[in-house]
C-alpha cells in the first residue's frame, strides 16, 4: 500500500482553477480583448474600466470554440486517471441556456470521455454514474435509488472522500449515460416542481480499470468526471437565492470550516483537492438595475486563483483489504491488552471495520448486481398505473364469474337432489354459504379498489390543475415585473439625466420602489393562491380519509357478520352431532336392555333343561353340575 500512495504523491501536481465566461450578449459597456482571454467591463454606477482574465471568453454564436480550449484537456486528463470536475453556473442565465449546454457541453464530454477510455482499455473496464439533487437549505437526494437511503460524506484513507449510500448505475455507452442523465433531469423538475429552477445537481461518471489485467491482484486505476449545475446568483441581493459557490469560495479564502453538508464539502474538494476542475459560468449582462454582472465577473475571478492538487488515483484492493485486516487485528490486541473499557480505541476499531466494508463495498461484481437489480426494478416499475390497474379489474370480474358460475352449479344440483344423505345436504349448504361469502367479499374489494382508484386519479388531478394555476399565476407576475424593469429604462433613457445627481438617483429610487411593490403584490397573490389550493388539498384529503375510514368500516362488519354465521353453522353442526349422540345412546341403552333379557331367558332355560336332564338320570347333566 505504501507502493500506491507512493506513486499517487509522484503525479500530484498543482494547477489552477481554469474559467471560461460565456456572454448571451456583448453590450457597449463590455469588450472582449486578447484573443478572448481578457474581459473589460465598466457599470454604469463607476466610470472606471474594470479588466477580468480568463481562460476563454466566449458568445452564444461561438460556444463550439470553448471546448478544444477546455473541456477536451479535462477529458483528456480524466482518461490519465485523474479526478476531474466541470462546475456550470449562471443563475437565470443558466435557465434559459440550459438545452443549449446540455447539447454542446454536456453531451460532448460525456461522448469524448467514453471514446477516449474505451479506446485506451479494451478489458477489465467499469463505469458507473450517479446523480444527486441539492435542495435550497442543502439537503441532498439521490434520483437513482429507490428507496431513498440516508446519503452521507466518508472520508477514507485510501479511497479518498465517498458518499456512503450513493447507487451507482453500471453503463457501457456515452449514449446510456446521456440518456440517464436526461431522465434524472426531467425527475429533479418534476420533483422540485415549482422550486426546480433553485435546485443544484450533480452528475459523477466514475472510470476504473486494471493497470494489469493478467495479474490476478492488479492495481485499479480510478477517475471521476463530477458535473455540477449550481442554481443562484453571484449576488448576495438575488431574488432567487445565492450560489453555493459564492458561499464556498468565501469560506475557503478566509480558511474557515467547510459545512459538514453534502454539496459544501464536494465543492471545496473540487475546487482546492484532488480534481482538475473548469468553471463555466453564462452571463447575461442587463440595464440599469444589474447587480449580477459585476458580482459574476468578480468571483469567476476569485475562483481562478484557486488551486487544486491533482493525482493520478491508483489502488490494490486485496492489499488494501489485508492491509485495513492487519490493522483491525492489532487494534484488537492492543484493545485485550488495555482492557476493553478504551473509548478511542473502540472509536478506532470501529472506523477500521467501516472503512474495510468500504472496500468491500467497491468489488466490481457487487456494484455490477446491485446495478442490474436496481436496473431490473426500475424498468418493472416504469409500468404505468392504469395497466396494473385495469389488470387488477379484469382479474377481479373473471374471479366475480367464476364465483357466480359455481354458486349456480351448486344451487341447482341442491335442488335437483333435494333432501337425501344427512352428511351430504349438510356439506352442500356449507359449500353454497361459502360461495355466497367468497362472491359477496370479492364484490366489496372491487367496488371498494374502484372507489379508491377513482379518489386517487381525481387528487393528482386536482393537484397538477393548482399547480399549473400556481404556475401561471408566477409567469403573469413575473411577466409584469419584467416590462415595468423595461418601462423604467425607458423613462431613464428618454430624461437625458446627467450619469449622476439627485433628479437620476430619485427616479430610480422611485421605479425600483414600483418594481418593489409589484414584487410584494406577486408574492402575497402567490401565497393566497398557495393557501386556497392548500385549504382545497385538505379538504380533498379529509374526504378520502372519511372514504378509507367507513371502507374499513364496512370491511370489519363483514368480517363479523362472516364470523357470526360461521359461529351459529358451528353451533348448528354440534347441536346435531349432539342430538346424534343421544339417540345413538338411547338406541345402545335399549338394545342393551334387550340383550339383557334375552340372556335371562337363556339363563332360565338353561338351568330347566338342566333339571330335566337331572331327573331322567343322564350321566351328562351330572358331569355338567360337577363341572359347574
Amino acid at each position: 500500500m505504501a507502493t500506491v500512495n507512493m506513486n499517487a504523491a509522484m503525479c500530484e501536481a498543482a494547477d489552477t482553477v481554469r474559467v471560461g465566461v460565456i456572454l448571451t450578449a456583448v453590450p457597449d459597456s463590455m469588450v472582449i480583448c486578447e484573443e478572448g482571454h481578457v474581459l473589460e467591463y465598466k457599470s454604469r454606477t463607476d466610470e472606471e474600466v474594470k479588466s477580468f482574465s480568463f481562460d476563454q471568453v466566449v458568445t452564444v454564436d461561438n460556444i463550439q470554440s470553448f471546448y478544444p480550449e477546455l473541456l477536451q484537456p479535462l477529458t483528456e486528463s480524466i482518461s490519465g486517471g485523474y479526478n476531474g470536475a466541470l462546475l456550470i453556473c449562471g443563475g437565470a442565465s443558466l435557465e434559459n441556456m440550459t438545452p443549449l449546454i446540455d447539447h454542446s457541453m454536456i453531451k460532448q464530454v460525456l461522448t469524448d470521455l467514453f471514446s477516449r477510455v474505451l479506446s485506451q482499455v479494451k478489458e477489465e473496464l467499469f463505469i458507473s454514474v450517479s446523480f444527486l439533487q441539492f435542495y435550497p437549505d442543502g439537503s441532498a437526494v439521490d434520483l437513482l435509488s429507490p428507496n431513498r437511503e440516508i446519503l452521507k460524506r466518508v472520508a477514507h484513507p485510501v479511497l479518498g472522500s465517498l458518499i456512503g449510500g450513493l447507487c451507482e448505475v453500471c453503463v457501457c455507452s456515452a449514449e446510456e449515460a446521456n440518456t440517464l442523465y436526461e431522465t434524472c433531469r426531467d425527475t429533479l423538475r418534476a420533483n422540485a416542481g415549482s422550486i426546480s429552477s433553485r435546485c443544484s445537481s450533480l452528475f459523477s461518471v466514475a472510470v476504473e480499470w486494471k493497470l494489469h489485467p493478467e495479474e490476478v491482484e492488479s492495481e485499479v486505476c480510478r477517475s471521476r468526471l463530477q458535473l455540477f449545475s449550481l442554481a443562484g446568483g453571484a449576488s448576495r441581493t438575488d431574488l432567487r437565492g445565492v450560489s453555493p459557490l459564492v458561499k464556498v469560495v468565501e469560506e475557503t479564502q478566509s480558511e474557515a470550516t467547510t459545512s459538514d453538508k453534502i454539496l459544501p464539502s464536494l465543492l471545496n474538494d473540487a475546487l482546492t483537492g484532488n480534481s482538475r476542475t473548469v468553471l463555466v459560468y453564462c452571463l447575461h449582462p442587463q440595464g440599469v438595475l444589474d447587480d449580477e454582472t459585476p458580482s459574476a465577473l468578480a468571483l469567476a475571478q476569485t475562483v481562478r486563483s484557486l488551486v487544486t492538487k491533482a493525482s493520478v488515483n491508483r489502488w490494490c484492493p486485496r492489499a488494501t483489504e489485508q492491509m485495513i485486516r492487519d490493522s483491525i487485528v492489532d487494534q484488537r490486541a492492543v484493545m485485550m491488552s488495555q482492557g476493553e473499557n478504551d473509548v478511542h480505541n473502540t472509536i478506532r476499531l470501529a472506523e477500521q471495520t467501516q472503512n474495510l466494508q468500504i472496500v468491500k463495498d467497491q468489488s466490481w461484481e457487487k456494484r455490477r448486481e446491485e446495478s442490474k437489480k436496481r436496473k431490473d426494478k426500475t424498468q418493472s416499475c416504469r409500468t404505468p398505473s392504469i395497466h396494473l390497474h385495469s389488470r387488477d379489474s379484469r382479474e377481479s370480474t373473471n374471479n366475480m364469474k367464476h364465483l357466480q358460475t359455481q354458486l349456480k352449479q351448486e344451487m341447482e344440483k341442491h335442488i335437483r337432489e333435494g333432501k337425501g344423505n344427512v352428511e351430504k345436504v349438510q356439506e352442500r349448504v356449507a359449500s353454497i354459504q361459502q360461495l355466497r361469502e367468497a362472491l359477496r367479499e370479492e364484490t366489496l374489494k372491487n367496488g371498494a379498489s374502484t372507489e379508491k382508484s377513482d379518489l386517487c386519479q381525481q387528487s393528482e388531478l386536482e393537484y397538477s390543475k393548482a399547480q399549473e394555476r400556481r404556475t401561471q399565476l408566477k409567469e403573469d407576475h413575473g411577466r409584469l415585473i419584467q416590462e415595468e424593469v423595461e418601462k423604467m429604462e425607458r423613462d431613464l433613457a428618454q430624461e437625458q439625466l446627467p450619469t449622476e445627481g439627485p433628479q437620476r438617483e430619485l427616479l430610480v429610487l422611485s421605479g425600483e420602489r414600483r418594481v418593489l411593490v409589484l414584487q410584494m403584490e406577486a408574492l402575497r397573490d402567490e401565497a393566497q393562491q398557495a393557501e386556497t389550493d392548500l385549504q382545497n388539498l385538505y379538504q380533498k384529503h379529509q374526504t378520502e380519509l372519511h372514504c378509507l375510514r367507513e371502507e374499513s368500516l364496512q370491511v370489519f362488519r363483514v368480517f363479523r357478520q362472516v364470523c357470526e354465521e360461521q359461529r351459529r353453522m358451528s353451533e348448528d353442526r354440534y347441536r346435531s352431532v349432539l342430538l346424534e349422540a343421544v339417540q345413538d345412546a338411547v338406541y345402545l341403552s335399549a338394545q342393551n336392555q334387550q340383550l339383557q333379557a334375552d340372556s335371562r331367558q337363556l339363563r332360565k332355560a338353561l338351568g330347566e333343561l338342566k333339571d330335566t336332564l337331572a331327573v331322567r338320570g343322564d350321566p351328562t347333566a351330572e358331569r355338567s353340575s360337577q363341572l359347574q
